[in-house]
């Protein structure tokens, strides 16, 4: 193991390969199982092209070096991944197949899973992110790497306005963050912290951010297109686009079958 690479943080977005009626499901309707598919393409560039600017950013700045990866499942699917992807990123299966815990369960398998295997590969700090954020501020990755690279243990998390989490970065694999948690609740972020205070583990919280997972949360990335930048320019939304692009060429195609 590197130092280099103990000192860094591995980002990785867990993910589902962009197959029609296997993705975005949440999404169709208003879109078909092929425009969703499509979107979620679009969301994985942007996302793995936000973690590696990410990464530049620290290097520039001299602070914690990021590494992307991509969290997937099942095994045997790498290759739906090819030219979805920013340079460089990396894959690991989180498919939650070894042994834990038994109030482990659920995502939260796959979850541990893919924070088990990055700490064992040599990796300081170890983040799970969720493939529905795609114009998550590059500042709030860099600061998760930061808080993470301080001395002693702790979690930060991210916490979504739906009550779930965007993001949850930690330095070792404590099963417990993900014990007897209630999956795809308004319920997960605040569990999460609780599991956190139970154990006495320090907990960072972040900016709150949303996930576009149902029809309101879409039309809330499309009315951000054309918005103007917010003041807090820490909070500056990642440009995201191959997803605007992807949305614009959708809304225009619509357009013309409804004329």
């Amino acid at each position: 193991m590197s130092a280099a690479k103990a000192a860094a943080c591995a980002i990785a977005v867990m993910a589902k390969a962009p197959q029609p009626g296997r993705c975005k499901t949440r999404l169709s309707p208003p879109l078909t199982p092929n425009e969703a598919a499509g979107l979620s393409a679009a969301f994985l560039r942007d996302i793995t092209e936000n973690i590696a600017a990410a990464g530049r950013a620290a290097t520039a700045g001299r602070k914690a070096a990021i590494d992307g990866y991509i969290a997937y499942a099942p095994a045997g699917l790498e290759s739906l991944f090819d030219g979805h992807l920013a340079e460089g990123t990396g894959l690991v299966l989180a498919d939650g197949a070894p042994d834990m815990p038994p109030q482990v369960q659920g995502f939260g398998r796959c979850l541990l899973h893919a924070v088990q295997s990055l700490l064992a590969a040599g990796y300081g700090s170890a983040c799970v992110l969720n493939a529905d954020s795609p114009t998550l501020p590059t500042s709030i990755l860099v600061m998760t790497a930061n808080l993470l690279a301080q001395p002693g243990d702790r979690a930060v998390l991210g916490p979504a306005d739906d009550g779930g989490y965007y993001l949850l970065g930690v330095k070792q694999a404590h099963a417990h963050l993900f014990e007897d948690i209630a999956w795809s609740t308004a319920d997960v972020a605040a569990q999460t912290a609780l599991r956190a205070q139970k154990i006495g583990l320090e907990l960072v919280m972040l900016p709150s951010w949303y996930d576009v997972d149902d029809a309101a949360a879409l039309s809330r990335l499309i009315d951000s297109i054309d918005s103007p930048p917010p003041l807090d320019e820490t909070l500056r939304p990642f440009s995201a686009l191959a997803s605007s692009f992807y949305l614009q060429r959708m809304l225009s195609e619509l357009e013309v079958k409804t004329a």
